[in-house]
């Protein structure tokens, strides 16, 4: 199994808001373009903080038009000078995203960094939620992935280099209780991250999936009221960790050629030795329902997913 890079997590405090003041890191002269979805909040715009620090070019991809130009404008303010483009579009519409992402290779050139962000997650219970749901997940975190990869990746292999970064969720490393929904989508990720290292090897495209815990972003806050009891309290041990923290550990570990990266040692564990401490996470699981009963799955309402 595919060694996963473990990070330390700085701090307990959580400020609810990602940091993006500037680095003291040095740039390189023109590392390039970064294309990053999701790119509006949470880890995908703590990325492109890590990469503006680097001297790379951002395009931001996102459906909300206001939140992205909130975005915008804070990475510029903490970085006069700063190119930043930003593009209002649904990666899940797979033309829209083509034509968002054939605009930008036009003028910017193929991209250097593709950051696969953009997601949502509502937790519930397999045997109460709508096949819709199911749908809605795969459709966002999987094939929104895909079209931007699948708009990307030609100009990247052609030019004979880039990296290739997919958000994935530590929810991909082993079944929790309540994300039947969500975590299909994320071991989709995975799997097609594991076949792209592979083919795009001689490409000399380098492929990261990221599998982040709980990280403080407005999808966590968001799916807390969805959350079952059980998932709960199954993720009270990993923390809740920062999307600047999260954001760094994801783009060195690209940057080292490194497939798999999560914050903490739970993700750790799973990622390493997946069939030990698969099953006892598991069976901790199990057990938890039914000692719950009723209540495992207190918490569980109705409404939409929440966005990354």
């Amino acid at each position: 199994m595919p060694q996963l890079h473990q990070t330390q997590r700085n701090g307990s405090g959580s400020t609810g808001a990602t940091s993006l003041t500037k680095s003291t890191r040095r740039m390189p002269s023109d590392p390039g373009l970064a294309v990053i979805s999701g790119g509006s909040s949470g880890i995908g715009l703590a990325c492109a903080a890590e990469l503006l620090d680097r001297g790379c070019r951002v395009a931001l991809l996102a459906r909300d038009a206001g939140r992205l130009a909130r975005a915008r404008d804070a990475l510029v303010a903490a970085r006069p000078g700063a190119h930043v483009l930003v593009r209002s579009v649904d990666v899940g519409d797979s033309e829209a995203c083509r034509d968002a992402v054939s605009s930008l290779i036009a003028v910017e050139g193929a991209p250097e960094w593709v950051v696969a962000s953009a997601g949502i997650a509502r937790p519930g219970l397999f045997l109460e939620q709508d096949l819709a749901e199911h749908e809605r997940h795969i459709q966002i975190n999987y094939l929104g992935a895909l079209h931007l990869l699948h708009s990307c990746t030609p100009s990247m292999a052609q030019r004979g280099r880039g990296h290739i970064v997919l958000v994935s969720s530590s929810a991909a490393l082993a079944g929790i209780y309540g994300y039947s929904a969500y975590a299909p989508s994320k071991f989709a990720l995975r799997g097609l991250g594991e076949v792209l290292r592979v083919e795009l090897a001689e490409c000399g495209v380098k492929v990261t999936v990221a599998c982040p815990s709980d990280t403080d972003t407005p999808q966590y806050h968001g799916e807390q009221v969805f959350r079952p009891a059980v998932t709960k309290v199954i993720s009270q041990g990993g923390g809740l960790w920062q999307p600047t923290t999260v954001a760094r550990a994801i783009i060195a570990a690209a940057e080292k050629g490194r497939f798999l990266v999560g914050p903490g040692i739970g993700a750790w564990l799973l990622a390493n030795f997946g069939g030990l401490a698969g099953s006892i996470l598991r069976r901790r699981q199990i057990r938890l329902a039914r000692a719950m009963g009723p209540d495992a799955r207190k918490g569980v309402r109705g409404g939409g997913p929440a966005e990354q």
